[in-house]
């Protein structure tokens, strides 16, 4: 055996752990090991967040000091899926199938998983809507955790289940399972619908996609696009937080902080997964689709996409506020 190198078992395999104890959070000096040693605790939440979907490998190959490499197209990793990316250019990706696979992303330096929200099987149809509640400079956790509260109240109006977590940061993601029934862009659109329902009610919450004109808590309905990924339940943040689902009935009083990589264990031995069940509970879209349609009539259409994304019918033009008032701007009706 080579110095600093283990094996674990996980998925009915063993695995091998290479330099297990090179140094992955150098402020706490946590290692590889302890890394390896989450997922093998929490493996069956953390499966079920990554499982069969297509999943960009973020390895942080010198610990969280430097910065990730991002990795879409792996070249020697097992279960690999045809996929095609926002420029059209088809890939390969990464699909975990069992707890090994979530074992050997860490061995791969991964401490945060970041799945597509579509699963191999249909790609074309995603089973889960993301709403990403994100605060902007000059706001918490606690404003987050204040928007998160309407969040909740206009999904049960719409008939949605939404399954809350701490994003790992300062944020909160809450997921909701679909029937796979619609496309991305009807997907995102009812994502972008629920999220302006929200500003609606919450003075707090913005949709507002370009930096310059956030205030408060964003709600991410990009996040909802083709080829986006957000880090799944149980994944470990550079923070050393954990991304840590909990009930809704928590909701005042979850401590994002309390839950780091070590603390977590105590919260995993306490309440267990918290996303059993979610698989079980797709939702239907079409009360979403409503507001998306009540929206239109109002004059009110499609927000902008991504910048690596082609230009999308119906999408107004994707350039800054600001240089589109100093440069009296005008779009190109041929872009």
């Amino acid at each position: 055996m080579a110095v600093g190198e283990v094996f674990v078992e996980a998925g009915g395999r063993e695995i091998r752990i290479s330099s297990a104890h090179k140094v992955m959070f150098p402020e706490q000096g946590w290692t590889k090991l302890d890394v390896v040693e989450h997922y093998l605790m929490c493996a069956t939440g953390a499966l079920r967040g990554v499982s069969n979907r297509p999943t960009m490998l973020k390895r942080w190959n010198r610990g969280v000091g430097e910065p990730p490499l991002f990795v879409k197209r792996p070249k020697n990793a097992p279960n690999l899926v045809d996929v095609r990316f926002p420029s059209a250019r088809p890939g390969r990706m990464f699909a975990p199938q069992d707890e090994g696979d979530v074992i050997w992303m860490a061995q791969m330096n991964c401490i945060d998983l970041n799945p597509w929200n579509a699963r191999a099987g249909d790609l074309g149809h995603p089973d889960e809507l993301r709403i990403d509640l994100d605060p902007t400079d000059g706001y918490d956790f606690e404003a987050t955790r204040d928007v998160a509260g309407t969040v909740k109240e206009v999904l049960d109006e719409l008939g949605l289940i939404g399954w809350p977590k701490t994003s790992g940061n300062r944020g909160i993601h809450i997921y909701v399972r679909l029937e796979r029934l619609w496309d991305f862009f009807q997907v995102r659109r009812a994502g972008l619908a629920i999220a302006r329902e929200v500003e609606r009610r919450h003075e707090l919450a913005t949709t507002d996609w370009w930096k310059e004109e956030r205030d408060g808590v964003f709600l991410d309905f990009n996040q909802n696009a083709w080829d986006k990924t957000i880090a799944s339940a149980y994944s470990i943040r550079h923070t050393g937080w954990v991304s840590t689902p909990f009930r809704w009935d928590e909701l005042d009083t979850i401590d994002h902080r309390a839950m780091d990589l070590m603390s977590f264990k105590e919260r995993w031995t306490q309440v267990g997964d918290l996303t059993d069940g979610i698989d079980e509970a797709a939702c239907l879209l079409d009360a979403a689709l409503a507001l998306v349609a009540a929206d239109e009539e109002r004059g009110i259409g499609d927000a902008p996409w991504p910048p690596h994304y082609p230009k999308m019918p119906g999408e107004p033009p994707r350039v800054q506020p600001s240089k589109k008032r100093a440069e009296n701007w005008e779009e190109d009706p041929g872009t």
